[in-house]
């Protein structure tokens, strides 16, 4: 299937930020809002980036931290603020 991964979308009354692996092989994402039947299977491009700048804690990053990773891994903000949304995913 075609067409561009609509983020954040909702699935079985989760809401989700990046392409997910539910009962599928690989990676798969909405094409709607809400999860209507319509999907795609992601390539690279569908995959979330990264929000410059976002707010952690009390700072403002402008890049990849590893600041509050427990195994010390660089990862970012999915949304502006993580503080309230609490979405992330580790750099590469």
């Amino acid at each position: 299937m075609g067409g561009t991964c609509f983020f954040p979308f909702h699935y079985k009354g989760g809401l989700f930020h990046d392409c997910v692996k539910f009962n599928a092989k690989h990676k798969w994402c909405s094409l709607n809002e809400t999860y209507e039947g319509y999907w795609k299977y992601c390539s690279e491009e569908d995959f979330a980036k990264c929000v410059f700048p976002f707010w952690y804690r009390h700072m403002i990053y402008w890049g990849c931290t590893e600041d509050g990773d427990t195994f010390g891994k660089p990862w970012c903000s999915l949304t502006q603020n993580y503080n309230k949304d609490k979405v992330w995913k580790y750099c590469l």
